[in-house]
């Protein structure tokens, strides 16, 4: 083996997103001599740090001769200031990629391999390619023993919280795929009001044009750290917190990061994403919302019954109470779609606000009652008395303000800068939505990227329509978002089923 080179650091001012990438000139002794190429990993060291790096090749007029440059994160990772000399070397070779390349080949991974490859993913080893191979090769190809493996391989990639003085804990989660689905905030104020502990982390979006984490930063500070996420507990017994910004499961946030880009959800890491959060928060019990509906995430019946059992088997096997609720997603639930819109939506609903949408409402109603009733408040007859008397008296609200109050206080909600009316093409009732292209065109208007950004419904299923009546607003922050998604609808107008007028 060679010895390392040296090289001295120098920031370049290119961001790779959370991609490591440092660059080197083609007339580089060092890629002479080491036979660097372009796509090569690097590792790179100063003192006891080290990372690894891929490896882009520059011209000549680029960067000067002796040095080596790093984009952002590279920088930041390494924790550089400037001037330093860092020594590059070869990657050391992942054994766990033949894990990896096992499962692309169709084969189960043992516990022991799927560890390794969670542990190499933690700790920046890979690139981002490698791990899309990884996320690819698992979408719908992994056995419950897979699923229960990579669940504990996932909370044991981070830190965890324990609440020794709770004997319950709560949380819950929806499978997503409908937008505007946003009873998590509801719902956390009625159970908190009502005593239980629920310190909700929730990860921001994927492939929706809102998470609740998005959502819930337009109304406070979402960005809390471990012993704030305790305080804030201890104070009002929840929180709304990103869960990205505490280092629970983090090599979970790493995954869900490229299958964003992908546009993938595959069952067996949704269920492994899901269960290893509620782990690592240190949840006892959790409720599993699975909208069920022809354009949902899951489409029928018999799929939604077999995911339950998945999340079943799985939460058996890591001591944690799992209910699962099959809920009804034909359609968007509330009118926002997208972080603002969601946002008020949310404070309607609290406020019992006359126009709040009952739908949105209704469903939280539903599944706080079930909390409840997990936790022993009594039968459900009861705890849906109770959760509609907690949020109907004000009490739901009150415990809401409290909780953004305690993370930091209650944000005003941001206007667009630009807005829109679309309307129908034709007279009739409304028949069905299409979830997916309504996403799609929220996510066209800028959201979640822009938290203005996004829509606004003014149609349910069974409304009766006229021609040009408006259905929607569409909400962005540029003009240019607002015109590609408005000419987005104009192609896409069967994303709304309306039925003829006689």
């Amino acid at each position: 083996m060679t010895e390392p080179h040296a090289l001295i650091a120098v920031e370049m001012g290119i961001d790779t997103h959370q991609e490591p990438v440092v660059f080197l000139r083609a007339d580089c002794e060092v890629c002479r001599a080491e036979g660097f190429n372009a796509n090569t990993r690097l590792q790179l060291s100063l003192g006891e740090r080290a990372i690894i790096a891929t490896l882009n090749v520059v011209t000549e007029a680029v960067l000067p001769p002796g040095r080596v440059g790093f984009s952002h994160i590279a920088w930041q990772r390494l924790g550089l200031k400037g001037g330093e000399a860092v020594t590059l070397s070869h990657a050391p070779v992942l054994h766990s990629m033949s894990a990896v390349r096992k499962k692309i080949y169709g084969h189960a991974l043992s516990a022991r391999e799927i560890d390794d490859v969670i542990q190499d993913i933690s700790a920046h080893r890979y690139s981002d390619m490698q791990i899309a191979s990884f996320v690819t090769a698992c979408v719908d190809r992994l056995d419950s023993g897979e699923i229960i493996a990579l669940t504990r391989a996932m909370v044991a990639s981070g830190k965890c919280l324990s609440w020794p003085d709770k004997p319950q804990v709560l949380d819950k989660h929806c499978i997503g795929g409908v937008p505007g689905n946003r009873t998590t905030p509801i719902v956390v104020a009625i159970a908190s009001a009502a005593g239980l502990t629920m310190p909700k982390t929730s990860s921001r979006a994927i492939t929706s044009p809102s998470g609740t984490a998005d959502t819930m930063e337009v109304l406070t500070n979402v960005h809390l750290g471990l012993d704030q996420i305790q305080a804030t507990v201890a104070q009002v017994n929840a929180c709304l917190a990103w869960g990205g910004a505490v280092n629970l499961s983090p090599a979970d946030d790493m995954l869900i990061r490229i299958e964003h880009a992908l546009d993938v959800d595959g069952e067996g890491q949704m269920v492994a994403s899901v269960l290893s959060k509620k782990l690592a928060a240190g949840s006892t019990h959790v409720l599993i919302d699975i909208p069920v509906g022809p354009t949902a995430k899951v489409r029928s019946q018999p799929q939604a019954e077999q995911m339950a059992r998945l999340f079943d088997t799985v939460g058996q096997a890591l001591a944690l109470k799992v209910r699962c609720l099959i809920t009804r997603g034909d359609q968007a639930v509330g009118f926002g779609v997208g972080p603002a819109q969601e946002a008020r939506d949310v404070l309607a609903v609290l406020q019992n606000q006359a126009d709040a949408p009952a739908d949105l409402r209704e469903r939280a109603l539903f599944l706080a009652s079930h909390l409840l009733n997990m936790a022993g408040r009594g039968s459900l007859a009861q705890t849906e008395v109770q959760a509609r008397d907690i949020l109907l008296s004000g009490q739901a609200w009150q415990q809401f303000h409290r909780i953004c109050d305690a993370q930091g206080g209650l944000k005003k909600i941001p206007d667009a800068a630009f807005q829109r009316e679309l309307g129908a093409a034709h007279s009739g009732t409304l028949l069905a939505m299409d979830n997916r292209r309504l996403a799609r065109l929220a996510k066209l208007a800028g959201a979640p990227s822009s938290p203005a950004a996004g829509l606004r419904l003014h149609a349910k299923l069974g409304q009766a329509l006229a021609r040009g009546q408006p259905l929607l607003t569409l909400y962005a922050d540029s003009r240019g978002e607002l015109d590609y998604a408005a000419a987005y609808y104009a192609r896409n107008q069967d994303l709304f089923m309306i039925g003829e007028t006689p």
